[in-house]
């Protein structure tokens, strides 16, 4: 279906006093159907309004307020944060009192992807030996030691997806205990955990302030054949550590290349869900349409991990309502309240300044791009709230509180467990991540074309009136499961990843 068939705007509610625009709209355009004609030429994806909208009246898209009229809008008028003023809305949090059960597929039922069962019962998406560091100091060795193992050397274990090095700008140079040190390594201690890592060498200098042996013991981790240790003080240096380091790699090898894939339940399935470079579009085509594929797995027993705290702001109240138990919802209102207090008296997003790139992509405010970005939840029940890289342990809806810096909460979201990583974007996005794939989903078709390399998949099919949510939602289920079962991703297919490993540096450093 080509544009001139369908609406240059796009009306949401019935109750909306502002409709958006499906294609940039001169100035002088009638909008057939809504008996307005523009006054202004409007930019894609952002907003008209429908009606004349008083100074201080509300404006509502979705039947939700994202902001207040700063002046007279008279009904054509584009409507963005130039002319719609940031204010906060009452919320009733009505804890658990939507909370609807899932209605569980019999087991026998659920969809099956092609996974790699762990020797614990947890299952694999794919196959990475890790080289870590536990501060900054050991990142070369680490580098050096996984960069060996090019495509040459690993050519005769098939089932090893590769080495990667692991490395970060902390772990020394700050505070010894407390939560600062105790999120970094329970980040790296939930990579060399999961699933997707079959065997990891950790690298030291050896004066960190995250101390290795301390590390080891606080985390549980023991030594074994899959599992080591070095510390580049003890052994001489960095050619004797990168020497040593690679021996313990090549050690571990044939036992990772037995590996093998098998059908397994969708409940393995663990994805955690991120937005990053939105636009005016993906509020209402890639994440409600990711929303669609999520309430699908969660009826197949798999888990969902919505993030990104400041981005659900403003409409937490849409969680909580639907939460398991009041318990759940007041753990996360816990955590908004932590984030206004963090970010008291910052010019961040939490308090109403979206990014220049949200903003030029038809986003006025954070209280419109949460209300887009919490759409990647569906409708299922949320079962759970985690801290931040806390591994995941309930299925169904849940989330997990992390920035909303793409790097850092997709991080938190695999130290967690998660092993598929899906990724909406509306102005485009080249990020990627290890040793869990991200799967990028476009909100908008011109420029899913100009990124086609980049992107899995064209939700801009909806804004062009092509497929329906519905539709979508079951096309992203299959590609999710195709890609769970080792189907690369773009982002693997470009040799993503290897730098998105990005742990939270809430400390101070001194």
């Amino acid at each position: 279906m080509s544009h001139r068939e369908v609406s240059p705007v796009i009306r949401l509610d019935a109750a909306d006093n502002v409709v958006v625009a499906r294609i940039e709209i001169p100035a002088g355009t009638a909008i057939t159907g809504e008996g307005v004609t523009t006054q202004q030429a409007v930019p894609l994806g952002h907003k008209v309004a429908a009606r004349l909208i008083a100074k201080g009246e509300p404006v509502l898209k979705y039947n939700t307020v994202i902001g207040y009229a700063a002046e007279d809008l008279p009904p054509g008028t584009w409507m963005h944060s130039h002319n719609i003023a940031f204010g906060e809305t009452d919320r009733d949090y009505r804890y658990g009192l939507d909370y609807i059960p899932t209605d569980l597929l019999p087991a026998e039922q659920r969809a099956t992807f092609q996974g790699i069962v762990r020797e614990d019962g947890r299952v694999a998406t794919r196959n990475y030996l890790g080289v870590f560091v536990v501060g900054n100091c050991g990142a070369t060795v680490a580098r050096k030691i996984a960069n060996h193992f090019d495509e040459r050397r690993l050519a005769g274990f098939p089932n090893i997806d590769a080495v990667v090095p692991y490395v970060h700008e902390i772990g020394c140079g700050m505070e010894m205990t407390g939560e600062p040190m105790d999120l970094l390594r329970r980040t790296i201690a939930g990579y060399i955990k999961h699933p997707n890592t079959v065997g990891a060498v950790v690298i030291a200098l050896g004066c960190e302030r995250n101390n290795i042996h301390g590390f080891f013991e606080q985390e549980g981790l023991v030594e074994g054949d899959m599992l080591k240790k070095l510390v580049i003080q003890d052994v001489g240096g960095v050619k004797s550590a990168t020497d040593q380091g690679i021996a313990l790699i090549e050690g571990m090898l044939p036992k990772a290349d037995q590996a093998r894939r098998e059908p397994v339940s969708a409940e393995h399935l663990m994805i955690g869900m991120q937005c990053g470079g939105s636009d005016g579009f993906s509020g209402l085509s890639a994440n409600p349409a990711l929303g669609a594929a999520v309430d699908i797995l969660v009826r197949h027993g798999g888990t969902a991990i919505l993030s990104e705290t400041s981005e659900i702001f403003g409409v937490e109240h849409t969680l909580t309502a639907r939460a398991a138990t009041p318990a759940v919802g007041r753990k996360l209102i816990e955590r908004i309240e932590w984030w206004l207090e963090y970010n008291r008296g910052r010019d961040t997003q939490i308090n109403g300044r979206v990014s220049p790139g949200n903003n030029a992509g038809g986003l006025a405010n954070v209280l419109e791009k949460s209300l887009g970005g919490a759409k990647k939840g569906g409708n299922a029940p949320l079962m759970d709230v985690y801290e931040y890289a806390h591994p995941v342990k309930t299925h169904g809806l849940v989330f997990m509180d992390t920035p909303g810096y793409d790097p850092v909460s997709a991080t938190g979201q695999i130290a967690g467990g998660a092993n598929l990583i899906a990724f909406t974007t509306g102005r485009g996005s080249c990020f990627g991540s290890v040793p869990a794939p991200t799967f990028k989903l476009a909100s908008n078709s011109p420029m899913y074309q100009r990124m086609s390399d980049d992107m899995d998949i064209n939700c801009g099919q909806i804004i062009d009136g092509d497929k329906t949510i519905a539709q979508m939602g079951q096309e992203i289920f299959e590609r999710l499961l195709a890609h769970a079962s080792g189907e690369a991703t773009k982002s693997e297919l470009n040799g993503l990843g290897e730098d998105e490993f990005c742990p939270w540096q809430i400390g101070v450093l001194a």
